[in-house]
């Protein structure tokens, strides 16, 4: 079990791709900041058009990072509302050829440049998945609420996925409450801690986050949360610096 450190991949400009130059800087800059945390995290987790934002993709750049930081469990996220059954497999198929280490199956936001939806739920992906030549090769993860209704995601549950990222949490009784229900069927949890600094305040009022429980000494709060679940998700938005100074007391 271990650290995990979120990033984004680099934007795409409009009327760019990922040959442009612009974005090779920026794959290039991302790839510098990953190199200087590589000694203070057990892995990276690298996240798919995150608000429907047309990025350089997930396995694209979790493949560059496998290949440069090889002792990094590398894992990806994969949109699923504007893939359809035969991209996601074969998105599958090459992370597990290219040694990458889990894959988090979710919706994903609504682009603003393509409307369409494929209507896949994530759950009925992860089960199907399961069902082919990849069943027991490929760890899937699935998402879930910092407060999550254990009622209500019994289809997630039912998909049988190794294990759960959540939403972002704010206090290390939502972990407790978590992982008792889900690391004691078999689940691995990791938790999603948004880092609290001034940076990543927009982020923070975007989620409606409360920092209070955590605000004082971040580096604390994330041990705790890793003794009680095993894993940690930290994601620093805005605020690389402050990521890499926390990693370092952790």
């Amino acid at each position: 079990m271990t650290v995990i450190y979120e990033i984004n991949p680099p934007k795409i400009p409009d009327g760019m791709d990922e040959s442009s130059v612009e974005v090779k800087e920026s794959l290039e800059r991302l790839q510098q900041r990953v190199s200087e945390i590589s000694h203070l995290c057990g892995g990276i987790h690298v996240t798919d058009s995150v608000l429907g934002t047309r990025r350089v993709s997930a396995l694209t750049t979790g493949s560059i990072l496998k290949a440069n930081h090889p002792h990094l469990q590398i894992t990806i996220s994969v949109r699923v509302r504007d893939r359809d059954m035969n991209a996601i497999k074969e998105i599958v198929k090459k992370s597990l050829e290219l040694g990458l280490d889990g894959i988090l199956i979710l919706k994903g936001d609504p682009s603003k440049d393509n409307p369409y939806d494929s209507g896949l739920i994530p759950s009925q992906v992860v089960q199907d998945i399961n069902k082919t030549e990849f069943s027991g090769k490929a760890k899937l993860f699935l998402s879930l609420p910092s407060n999550p209704n254990f009622e209500k995601i019994q289809k997630k549950i039912a998909a049988a996925p190794s294990g759960f990222m959540t939403q972002v949490i704010h206090s290390s009784q939502q972990v407790k409450r978590i992982s008792e229900k889900l690391r004691l069927q078999g689940f691995r949890v990791i938790p999603c801690i948004l880092l609290p600094s001034e940076k990543n305040e927009g982020s923070a009022k975007f989620l409606n986050l409360d920092w209070s429980e955590y605000k004082d000494n971040p580096a604390e709060f994330i041990k705790e949360i890793h003794q009680i679940s095993g894993d940690a998700l930290i994601t620093s938005p805005s605020d690389f610096a402050f990521a890499k100074e926390t990693l370092k007391k952790i």
